[in-house]
């Protein structure tokens, strides 16, 4: 390798090139991506609804609500491969589809509860009955602060909430749905079940969905006893997905970290 230095070439072995980088921290050969929320009220924002997993209004329930859009029923062209010993659990590249769903999802912050269901599309209608769901399982009593970005924008999701007076509607600000804690229960689905499934209808998937989130909300007895599965927000809705408890106080703890670093 030469490099220019003094009006003369100088030459550098490879060992030595490393050495450098690894003194400074240098990695060429990588390249990440970066996404800047271009909202003027993106602290704002922010505060309201870290304020909201941090500490939730009394005599309310506080909901992350958001969709998982165009989920594939795929199947393999060929059967998958066990893991074994020294040798990850193998699928084949090529596929064949067969459809998709839409899954819409709720999360209780204060207990880790989710609710879900499945739709064959993701516009504002299935949203409307989405949230007829929930407005059936909450409790009357309790007053409904809903953490959302995008879908309730539609004049048919603002007519439902004006007639409903204990509904509150959070933003989350442009381009940072990383906020919005449901999307955890996503990213879990997600790698723990769909990536790993093989579907060969729309139909095998939602039931998969629905199956593969009861066998993960088993949560252990303090007692050492048999555990016992979770319920979802509406133990009668017998299509509601239900999942695990979230522990979110570290993840609400480095937010309020972050937007008083940006606000400073």
């Amino acid at each position: 390798m030469e490099f220019s230095g003094h009006g003369e070439g100088q030459r550098l072995s490879v060992s030595t090139v490393q050495r450098i980088w690894r003194a400074f921290g240098f990695q060429p050969h990588r390249l990440e991506t970066f996404k800047l929320s271009t909202d003027p009220s993106f602290v704002a924002k922010v505060r309201d609804v870290v304020g909201l997993y941090v500490s939730p209004p009394a005599h309310a329930i506080v909901l992350c609500v958001d969709e998982k859009s165009q989920i594939q029923a795929l199947d393999r062209s060929q059967p998958m491969l066990p893991m074994r010993p020294g040798q990850p659990a193998r699928r084949s590249h090529d596929y064949k589809r067969h459809g998709t769903t839409s899954l819409f999802a709720a999360l209780d912050i204060a207990t880790g509860r989710v609710i879900g269901k499945c739709y064959g599309r993701h516009r504002a209608a299935e949203f409307r009955k989405f949230l007829d769901e929930i407005e059936a399982a909450v409790p009357g009593e309790l007053d409904v602060h809903l953490v959302n970005y995008a879908t309730h924008k539609t004049p048919l999701i603002r007519k439902w909430l004006a007639k409903r007076p204990r509904w509150h509607v959070h933003l989350t600000p442009t381009r940072s749905s990383w906020l919005n804690q449901v999307e955890r229960f996503f990213a879990l689905l997600t790698d723990k079940k769909i990536r790993r499934g093989v579907y060969r209808s729309v139909a095998a998937l939602r039931a998969d969905i629905a199956r593969s989130s009861n066998d993960i909300t088993q949560i252990p007895s303090r007692s050492g006893g048999p555990s016992q599965p979770m319920t979802s927000l509406h133990p009668s809705n017998a299509s509601a997905v239900t999942m695990p408890r979230y522990n979110t106080t570290r993840c609400c703890e480095l937010l309020v970290q972050d937007t008083s670093s940006a606000a400073a």
